[in-house]
């Protein structure tokens, strides 16, 4: 499990992103700290387990769905990507409840300044908008952030500029993709409401239930 809460950039060394050997060698420092072969890290949001490591840098395997689902197979050779380690059990919960289980892709339609931030707007698809809500959490290639408003076909973020500085998000251009990450407490009441997804809270079920 993530935070959200990015704790430096890395760069892509390396990639080979075919058939069942693909794999990506990513620079980093800080997320080297304490880490071993077999622990997670989250790269543009993406939960990987490490394969092999130095102290400049680690490798992770990439599966076929986490290419479909995310943008790590559009990354060019240095590219930079956010990196964020497992969080620790004495950590601090500064982001939101972040999985690293990508739900789709969404593209920047435009930034914005707005005073010392930039308002960053998201399209994305339907499903995927369905589950963001005004002042809840979206998970932006690996970031925890607050969505500022919502409509049928995009979503906004402010950016301040510590997050600015920190992260890949503002480096970015219109029409570039971006990893997206519902909220999980979202995914869940979503399924418990929808009968046609195995869920469904009728009268009868609370009733029978003693509601």
């Amino acid at each position: 499990m993530f935070t959200g809460i990015i704790e430096e950039k890395g760069k892509l060394l390396n990639k080979h992103l075919q058939g069942s050997s693909s794999f990506i060698k990513i620079g980093a420092s800080k997320v080297l700290e304490g880490t071993k072969t077999g622990d997670s890290i989250a790269v543009n949001g993406v939960c990987l387990t490490v394969t092999a490591m130095d102290d400049k840098s680690f490798t992770a395997d990439v599966m076929p769905e986490t290419l479909k689902r995310t943008n790590l197979g559009d990354l060019n050779s240095m590219a930079e990507v956010n990196l964020e380690r497992a969080m620790a059990a004495d950590g601090r919960f500064g982001g939101h409840i972040v999985s690293g289980h990508i739900d789709g892709t969404g593209s920047i339609i435009s930034m914005v300044k707005d005073g010392n931030a930039v308002v960053v707007t998201i399209g994305a698809k339907p499903e995927i908008l369905d589950l963001i809500i005004e002042k809840g959490s979206i998970c932006i290639d690996g970031i925890s952030l607050t969505v500022v408003s919502v409509d049928v076909s995009c979503f906004s973020v402010s950016v301040i500029p510590h997050t600015g500085s920190e992260t890949i998000l503002l480096d970015k251009k219109k029409g570039d993709k971006v990893n997206l990450e519902n909220d999980v407490i979202a995914k869940y009441v979503q399924k418990l409401l929808n009968p046609s997804k195995g869920g469904g809270i009728t009268m009868e079920f609370l009733t029978e239930h003693g509601f």
